[in-house]
């Protein structure tokens, strides 16, 4: 006979090709937010809309709408930005990352924090000097 179930018990374990996808396509936190904004309300958002829904600066929100843009999740439409996954893999994968941000938010922010983190080190790899 088991126990009652614990919230993790519940929670769903993110797939190696879903952590590599979140940490490939957003560079924060504010970015995945937006992308969850744009797909939650799926009109054209215009710029100044999104830094007020967001309580972000504007600065915030550009650059995360640059990635998203470049990133094939969003497009850049008359009337502002909306939500446009270049194809159904994409969608199926941003549906997938809701899912687990809405059950286990902190393994998203891991996975976004990491490969964050991992470019700065590579970056500043790139300056040390080595003995020979």
């Amino acid at each position: 006979m088991s126990g009652p179930a614990t919230p993790d018990d519940a929670s769903p374990i993110p797939s190696d090709d879903l952590l590599r996808f979140v940490g490939s396509s957003f560079r924060s936190i504010w970015a995945l937010e937006l992308l969850l904004t744009l797909k939650s309300d799926r009109r054209p958002w215009p710029a100044a809309e999104l830094v007020s829904t967001m309580r972000a600066s504007e600065l915030v929100v550009s650059k995360a709408l640059e990635g998203l843009v470049a990133g094939g999740l969003a497009s850049v439409e008359r009337g502002g930005v909306v939500y446009m996954p270049i194809n159904e893999q994409v969608a199926r994968c941003v549906n997938q990352l809701e899912e687990l941000y809405l059950v286990r938010p902190d393994a998203v922010r891991r996975a976004i924090v990491s490969a964050s983190s991992s470019g700065a080190s590579a970056f500043a790899d790139a300056f040390k000097l080595r003995r020979d």
